[in-house]
């Protein structure tokens, strides 16, 4: 394990996650967004079904603690699938699609 006296910050999170119809997607990213460190949230639903909906969760901001944003998640009933993207440092990265994958 590397250690360093270097914090280095959280910028984005692409997480994968299942939650209940209720609430709307735009009270849970309220209750995201208010997060301290959470500078901006968007929710997309990806699947739905009788009573659950698959969502992916974009969060930006300048530090954020993944442990409060599925804490906010677990609140509301939902729970998080798998983390699809994590963004950390001092600037954010773009993934850069390679030729093969732009199909």
């Amino acid at each position: 394990m590397v250690t360093s006296s270097r914090t280095v910050r959280i910028r984005r999170l692409v997480l994968d996650v299942l939650k209940p119809h209720q609430p709307r997607m735009d009270v849970l990213a309220h209750a995201i967004a208010e997060l301290h460190g959470v500078e901006s949230v968007n929710i997309i639903r990806t699947e739905t079904d009788s009573s659950t909906e698959g969502i992916n969760v974009t969060v930006v901001g300048d530090n954020l603690v993944f442990e409060d944003i599925q804490e906010a998640l677990r609140d509301y009933g939902s729970s998080i699938h798998s983390v699809d993207e994590v963004v950390a440092g001092e600037k954010i990265i773009e993934t850069v699609l390679l030729p093969e994958e732009e199909k």
